[in-house]
């Protein structure tokens, strides 16, 4: 069963009621963050999983 618009608009309408206007985009932005500083955080044991792997390669 997918829920119809009228119930969307009201649990839209019920969010907007308690968290604000302007609450919203700034929990928004706070995600994009930490998605971002998790992505930076892989990136980087990527980065050190291959220096480990470059230095096994040469002590070989």
């Amino acid at each position: 069963m997918t829920p119809s618009i009228w119930q969307l608009l009201i649990v839209l309408v019920i969010v907007l009621l308690l968290f604000g206007r302007g609450k919203i985009p700034q929990l928004m932005g706070d995600m994009a963050k930490g998605i971002k500083s998790f992505k930076r955080g892989m990136s980087d044991e990527e980065k050190k999983d291959e220096n480990i792997e470059k230095k096994i390669d040469e002590d070989k």
